[in-house]
């Protein structure tokens, strides 16, 4: 079977990995041609995932198309799911998704729980809801990564107010920041990962660390996978879903954002779960049965951000340190150039006491570091 991936960053790469257990055919399409897919795959192309006529072109070589990445032509997608091409997620899915406006109504029309939200269609109109702050303000296209989210305290910061078609939402009173991966195929079996806890860095507002399972109650981790999987089902949508999610401190779940592709917070499923999300999507978008998604045991999950102050040619400090310890598993995305918060890698943590997996975070975190070439001196690995 031949299986495009629109992008090819390090979602695809991962997908890639998995798929070599598969007699499945992967292509992948991505502007760069020094993206992280373009090294493992001979069948990787290079070309714009905006335009039209090249999205096309590429989704009809294949009989299935995926994405990595939701900022892809849907028009393109529509023409071929029209003309026999299967695209998981469909291409509702993904026009609904690429616009946090549109998902925000999505989730009030199905009775998914979500922080109240006004939506602003001209910074003039902030004005008007000045008594719904503290609130954060959220570009309803193209936001990614921390980026399109923008606190509002008090209407003196209404001059940073973005000038695109955004959503006003209400700051929710954030006890934990959780996430749910759900996976559902074609003949609609449906199954989600147990819930894992993100802790966010404060300065780029990406996921620093993660872990599994989130500390929760069995009464909120069950209702947090039962809130993903009625989304999923809401959405009638074939392949895997993150669902990000506030734990409240007055105990409710609130959706957050969702995305239709593997994420970031499921990277640790790799080592940690019978089965990983990577191949968990593969088995969605074919119509397999869906793997078993229990823990195998509990894990973390470090991102690995390029160092404040680098830039160019990739060098990994300390990375022999990092894999001399028990239960690290290192994964790098491949990427020749760093730069300050660019995502490079990511590390497994495998282990069941929760004062080790504690301390082993703290150690990748201070022996291991992204920096560029140019500022590597002596022996950086010792």
């Amino acid at each position: 079977m031949k299986i495009g991936i629109l992008g090819g960053g390090q979602l695809g790469r991962m997908l890639l990995q998995a798929a070599f257990n598969y007699p499945v055919e992967l292509h992948v399409l991505d502007p760069d041609p020094q993206a992280p897919c373009a090294a493992a795959t001979p069948h990787f192309k290079t070309g714009s995932l905006q335009d039209e006529a090249t999205v096309y072109a590429f989704g009809k070589q294949v009989e299935v198309l995926t994405i990595e990445i939701e900022n892809v032509n849907v028009a393109a997608l529509k023409r071929l799911q029209a003309e026999g091409v299967k695209v998981y997620p469909q291409p509702h899915v993904i026009e609904t998704i690429q616009d946090k406006r549109l998902q925000k109504q999505f989730f009030v029309q199905h009775q998914i729980p979500t922080a109240p939200f006004v939506l602003i269609d001209h910074p003039s109109d902030l004005h008007k809801h000045a008594n719904f702050l503290p609130a954060f303000m959220k570009v309803g296209k193209g936001g990614y990564d921390g980026r399109g989210v923008l606190p509002l305290h008090s209407p003196a910061d209404f001059a940073q107010a973005f000038q695109a078609p955004s959503l006003l939402e209400k700051a929710a009173d954030i006890h934990k920041e959780i996430s749910v991966i759900v996976a559902r195929n074609e003949a609609g079996e449906v199954r989600a990962f147990p819930p894992v806890e993100m802790v966010f860095d404060p300065q780029l507002n990406l996921v620093d660390y993660l872990l599994s399972p989130a500390q929760l109650t069995e009464e909120q981790a069950a209702e947090a996978q039962s809130i993903a999987c009625r989304l999923i089902e809401a959405l009638d949508m074939v392949g895997i879903l993150a669902v990000e999610m506030f734990l409240n401190r007055d105990g409710s779940l609130w959706v957050n954002e969702v995305a239709p592709r593997p994420h970031n917070s499921g990277h640790h499923t790799i080592e940690a779960n019978y089965t990983s999300q990577y191949e968990q999507h593969l088995r969605a978008i074919t119509n397999m049965p869906l793997g078993c998604t229990d823990s195998r045991c509990a894990a973390a999950m470090v991102n690995l951000l390029g160092e404040a102050g680098h830039y160019g040619a990739v060098y990994y400090r300390g990375l022999k340190r990092a894999l001399a310890r028990k239960g690290v598993y290192v994964h790098l995305y491949g990427k020749a150039e760093t730069k300050p918060g660019r995502k490079m890698g990511h590390v497994t943590l495998i282990d069941d006491d929760p004062d080790s997996l504690q301390a082993n975070i703290r150690y990748i975190k201070e022996v291991l570091k992204v920096e560029s070439r140019a500022a590597v001196s002596g022996n950086p690995q010792e």
